[in-house]
């Protein structure tokens, strides 16, 4: 009897600690700390107070379509990307060392699952959206993270003009 209790124990910890083991490996939603890298670049819209629409296409020829977008500080835009090629893309909106830092995830982790309101995934075909408003004038870079996508060149960047700026 102490033997299968000790041996169902065992089998319980090993359970939960190969769950947990997966559950960082495999997804990425919420251990991001994105709380300060959304203040330098925003913060997740409202989809009502969005005041226009941009199309974004992401294609296998690593490049999004447009890679320069302008706004206005404190503009919510919604973005409808598009996939139209072959491969999973994704659009991720960031600083760029942030970007930097998680495209190192994804090579490591090239499976990771994304949940996170700055980021749309796609496969071959998909359309999504993200809902952002641009609080901070400057730069919030975007880029597809997938594995040898950032390196070949899929980034770009919204530039965010100031309000007073904006005015003139």
């Amino acid at each position: 009897m102490k033997h299968s209790i000790l041996r169902n124990a065992a089998f319980a910890a090993l359970t939960a600690l190969a769950a947990a083991g997966a559950s960082a490996a495999g997804n990425h939603t919420g251990g991001h700390g994105h709380g300060n890298a959304d203040a330098a670049i925003g913060q997740p819209g409202v989809a009502a107070k969005a005041t226009r629409t941009i199309n974004v296409d992401m294609t296998d020829g690593m490049r999004f379509t447009p890679a320069d977008i302008k706004v206005k500080q404190g503009e919510t835009v919604r973005f409808v990307v598009k996939n139209s090629g072959q491969l999973k893309h994704e659009l991720v909106l960031g600083t760029e060392k942030e970007l930097k830092e998680h495209y190192e995830a994804m090579k490591k982790n090239p499976e990771m699952e994304h949940a996170d309101p700055n980021m749309v995934t796609l496969a071959a075909g998909k359309s999504g959206e993200i809902v952002w408003q641009f609080t901070k004038a400057g730069k919030v870079d975007f880029a597809c993270l997938q594995p040898g996508h950032y390196d070949a060149g899929m980034k770009g960047a919204v530039t965010v003009a100031s309000k007073t700026a904006a005015a003139k």
